[in-house]
């Protein structure tokens, strides 16, 4: 069993309602600090945001804490589209 509190964990946004991802926002360290990135996110988000469908969820990654989110997406895709061939 891996230690969650030496892992990183990537907070990713998708829609419910469209199954679209909105991508990864942020790559954490640690569970307890994901966890409360993930709340962060959740509380802020906009009224509008959560009805229609917007939401995050924490995934354990082997990507760089604070890493740049937009580089962490394209990562993330690659590596989901190479597990689906």
């Amino acid at each position: 069993m891996t230690d969650k509190s030496e892992s990183s964990f990537a907070v990713v946004r998708f829609n419910e309602q469209t199954y679209q991802s909105g991508g990864v926002v942020a790559v954490i360290k640690g569970i307890e600090a994901a966890q409360r990135t993930l709340n962060d996110f959740d509380w802020c988000q906009s009224e509008e945001n959560r009805r229609v469908g917007w939401r995050h969820f924490l995934e354990e990654t082997d990507l760089r804490p604070g890493m740049d989110p937009e580089k962490a997406t394209k990562l993330r895709q690659v590596r989901l589209d190479l597990q689906e061939s």
